[in-house]
């Protein structure tokens, strides 16, 4: 079982930045593909990023390639989504999720463990 924590989101304006982190529970970290998911209103929950487990490759969805980073520290537990750059499209629920294995997961139903979420808001 695998608890995941994030953080980091707040309100901000177009053009800015946020940091997300999410922390997971227990000891076997390292062995889950981490990524991240976004959900606006109305809207279903759509892939962001993910990154594989040993930091090693990671991929994002067309909408936030050069803005967004991805990346993990597996001594600390943590995944982390640095967003640059933010839009009021980018406006939305921010959840980790993880996924043991060690391909690319970009579809909801293939993440085994899910945050509760963070809300990022960025306005124009």
């Amino acid at each position: 079982q695998v608890q995941l924590v994030e953080s980091g989101g707040g309100l901000v304006q177009a053009g800015g930045s946020l940091r997300l982190s999410c922390v997971a529970s227990g000891r076997t970290f390292s062995r889950y593909v981490m990524g991240w998911f976004r959900q606006a209103p109305g809207k279903e929950r759509e892939f962001v990023a993910t990154i594989r487990r040993n930091d090693d490759m990671t991929y994002y969805t067309d909408s936030v390639k050069g803005r967004f980073t991805i990346s993990r520290d597996n001594a600390k537990n943590t995944v982390y989504l640095q967003m640059n750059s933010l839009k009021p499209e980018d406006t939305a629920v921010y959840y980790c999720a993880a996924k043991a294995g060690n391909h690319y997961y970009i579809v909801v139903r293939h993440y085994d463990y899910w945050g509760q979420g963070t809300q990022v808001t960025v306005s124009s």
